[in-house]
């Protein structure tokens, strides 16, 4: 066998596991938006099938031989091929560490613990989801020590979602964000309150889907190419540059949630839409990390959409769509549209008070990897918390511990990803602001200058860069919280006239 042949083994494969994933991925999206309520009984022996099938397939002998005779010869293979390489070789790794048959059956409690933690949400019960959670961390765990038994499990976790990552790390991350963003809150405490009351207006969900619609086309997302659903928690799903699957969910007296939730999917689908086409259907295809991930939605989300030129430019839709709004000015809706206010929901925390939510969750997960926490404590540590963090009573599971869907779908360690993202984004618009007056492409109502500049230094790459790399590329330097926080005082100082 030569490296063209090779190559051209790999890509074989590579399809084929692309093409697993993607039904996987349709059935997950199908779950999550239309499908009925008991259809997760076959929809879990199909996702046992095809997981076992995907997990043979990516570790059976021919694919591992295959991965030995690249490793031998990667001096001949090109950049990118190493990368790829590199990426199968960990990836292979963890899965043949871990046993198929619990492969398998995890797939299998992962597709009926999402349907449980929806039932268990509605009814704010979390007694009904508490035996799946604690399954869910005990895999967690047993997979960490399977596949990286020298590390820490909760590190282990860190490292699915943001490569590098760990818990030294993202101590002295939130340390720094918690020094400038608690004295911050005092201030803006202490400073005259910012009139939201209007927000509730009543905005029929008829009308802010048109909105979304208009958003999604000023952002840059073809139809072609992507789709808007509704779901009880927003997410994004990406099955490959061509086809992305964005949420929102209505509130008629909270058209803001929609509002920026679209934005923020938005943000996540554009970012997996532009890996450069040769990446398309390998393990190069889509975004590298989701701290990386995070910091593109949230940089839609924060930086452009709740800007003061993204609001004024929005605000004559607004008013076409909810004409009870036209009482109120642009500059009224942008600082209601920025207050900083301790509150219940994560997805629905402004932007200065967002970080102590995923501090929250980040204590939490920790806790609960080094069995410092029983399953039937953690509603109590979790209201503890935002007592001890936000000043909030919770008053209930479905406002509290069942709020969001990330650990019914085994996503532990995902979390500090937002907050990453958050700073990555603030980083990112200081560099911008060298060649594009950011501003006053938003105030023309033409995103396409910003999003070239993300094509050309982010996501076109797609994964061949470590996130790190790829991040100090984009920087060019390295990261700095020092960026964000800035930008915080800078930003809210001017809202609240601090």
């Amino acid at each position: 066998m030569n490296t063209a042949e090779a190559i051209n083994r790999l890509n074989d494969l590579e399809l084929k596991e692309f093409a697993y994933g993607h039904a996987m991925g349709i059935l997950s999206f199908d779950d999550e938006t239309v499908a009925p309520k008991g259809s997760y009984i076959p929809r879990g022996k199909t996702m046992g099938v095809l997981s076992e099938l995907s997990y043979k397939l990516t570790t059976g002998d021919e694919a591992m031989g295959l991965l030995d005779w690249l490793k031998e010869h990667v001096d001949e293979l090109s950049d990118e091929d190493r990368r790829r390489v590199e990426i199968r070789d960990k990836r292979s790794r963890q899965l043949r560490a871990i046993p198929v048959e619990e492969y398998v059956a995890y797939s299998e409690l992962i597709n009926e613990a999402s349907n449980v933690w929806r039932e268990a949400k509605n009814n704010s019960d979390y007694k009904l989801f508490e035996p799946y959670l604690g399954k869910i961390i005990d895999a967690q765990k047993r997979f960490a020590s399977l596949v990286a038994p020298d590390m820490d499990p909760y590190d282990y976790c860190l490292d699915q979602y943001e490569e590098g990552l760990t818990q030294d790390k993202c101590e002295e991350f939130f340390g720094s964000l918690r020094e400038h963003i608690v004295p911050l809150l005092e201030k803006i405490k202490a400073a005259k309150p910012i009139d939201t009351s209007f927000l509730e207006v009543s905005f029929p969900v008829s009308a802010q889907r048109e909105l979304s619609k208009k958003l999604m086309e000023l952002e840059g997302l073809p139809e072609e190419n992507c789709i808007l659903g509704e779901v009880e928690h927003p997410f994004t799903t990406g099955f490959s540059k061509y086809d992305m699957r964005i949420t929102t969910h209505y509130y008629e007296n909270n058209f803001l949630s929609s509002m920026y939730s679209v934005i923020h999917e938005g943000g996540h689908a554009l970012y997996d839409m532009h890996s450069d086409d040769r990446f398309v259907f390998t393990s190069l295809e889509g975004g590298v990390s989701m701290g990386v991930h995070e910091s593109q939605s949230r940089f839609y989300e924060n930086i452009i959409g709740r800007s003061r030129e993204f609001v004024t430019l929005i605000y004559p839709e607004l008013i076409r769509l909810c004409p009870k709004l036209a009482a109120h000015s642009a500059e009224e809706l942008w600082r209601a549209a920025n207050v900083a206010r301790p509150s219940l929901i994560r997805t629905e925390a402004d932007e200065l008070t967002y970080p102590l939510h995923i501090m929250v969750r980040y204590e939490m997960e920790k806790a609960m990897m080094k069995g410092e926490v029983n399953t039937s404590e953690l509603p109590e540590m979790w209201n503890g918390l935002y007592k001890e963090y936000l000043g909030i009573d919770v008053p209930d599971d479905k406002n509290g511990i069942l709020q969001d869907s990330h650990w019914s779908g085994g996503a532990i360690g995902y979390f500090p990803s937002y907050a990453l993202g958050s700073a990555y984004g603030a980083q990112l618009l200081a560099k911008m602001g060298e060649s594009l007056d950011v501003r006053e492409t938003v105030k023309k109502g033409d995103l396409k200058p910003v999003n070239d500049w993300l094509e050309e230094r982010i996501w076109r790459y797609g994964c061949l860069y470590k996130p790190a790399e790829l991040m100090e590329r984009a920087f060019g330097g390295p990261f700095d919280p020092k960026y964000y926080t800035d930008y915080l005082e800078r930003k809210f100082g001017e809202v609240y006239g601090l």
